[in-house]
């Protein structure tokens, strides 16, 4: 699980910097193109805190680049789901964790493996790590929904 906190940890660490700064990477569909909506809807068993939520467009983003939009989820007060509007058409997945106590980290225990809930796009599972590009990708398009069920 050590490669699920370094593979995770640097998005996260970006998307708490971008969401803090109030500024989003964005990656919007060409002026011709019709822009796709995704909406990303979570479930988790706790009710504090927050969903951290990373969006990729690519496996080498996914396994280690930036990702091309970042939102986080206010579970405390109610929040279950994101819209995120203005996406090009195409191949995308998703890293999120539950940060339930709210001090901006994922928690792990002392072997690195993570105390606090997580999931990937297409509730992907890994094998002993995140899961990987080819389980977790989605394709966007026009209206797209994503239901991640944090564990």
């Amino acid at each position: 699980m050590n490669t699920l906190i370094r593979n995770i940890a640097p998005a996260l660490l970006l998307l708490v910097a971008a969401t803090s700064a109030q500024t989003v990477v964005a990656q919007t569909a060409p002026a011709d193109a019709p822009a796709s909506v995704l909406t990303v809807r979570v479930e988790t068993a706790a009710n504090t805190g927050k969903v951290m939520v990373v969006l990729y467009d690519s496996e080498a983003a996914y396994e280690g680049g930036a990702p091309v939009r970042g939102v986080e989820l206010d579970i405390a007060s109610g929040q279950s789901q994101a819209v995120i509007e203005g996406l090009a058409a195409g191949t995308y997945g998703i890293k999120a964790f539950h940060d339930v106590n709210g001090n901006g980290k994922m928690d792990t225990n002392p072997f690195g493996m993570p105390v606090e809930p997580y999931a990937f796009s297409n509730n992907a599972v890994g094998n002993m790590g995140p899961a990987k590009w080819d389980r977790a990708h989605f394709e966007v398009s026009g209206q797209t929904v994503q239901t991640l069920n944090l564990r």
